[in-house]
């Protein structure tokens, strides 16, 4: 999270801005949001999401995006998505974006305080011409 001030943002310790994509969960007010940005599609699995929590609750969604060729829209791979929590899974996702059309899944989720949380993702193949997303969205609650 960038720090504000001067001619750049809000008040110091507060982000007013989008500073990318990241595996971390930033804080904006009383929401929070996770952008993992593009990933190749792979058919090992790679960490699209991995963060913990601090002392608030998260009360949101995970969406994943499937592998998409922007030049091809009307191909496509299967991808699977894991979503743990202190280790331990706690959602399976799939998508199918060749015959199925299934573009994305997700899943609502409450995590508490102080929780370690990795959304992982493989494909049914390697292809660099297929891009997938994963993103969090959701509020926060203190106390």
């Amino acid at each position: 999270m960038s720090i504000g001030g001067g001619g750049g943002g809000g008040p110091v310790g507060v982000s007013n801005s989008f500073t990318g994509t990241a595996e971390a969960l930033e804080l904006v007010g009383d929401f929070a949001y996770a952008y993992s940005g593009t990933f190749e599609s792979l058919d090992s699995s790679q960490t699209m999401l991995n963060f913990q929590t601090g002392n608030f609750t998260f009360v949101g969604r995970v969406h994943c995006n499937g592998a998409v060729n922007v030049s091809n829209v009307g191909a496509g791979l299967v991808d699977s998505f894991t979503v743990t929590m202190g280790g331990s899974t706690i959602a399976l996702l799939k998508t199918e974006t060749g015959s199925e059309r299934q573009w994305a899944a997700w899943v609502d989720i409450v995590i508490p305080p102080y929780t370690e949380v990795t959304v992982t993702t493989v494909a049914d193949a390697s292809n660099s011409g297929y891009l997938l997303t994963a993103l969090m969205t959701g509020r926060i609650y203190r106390g």
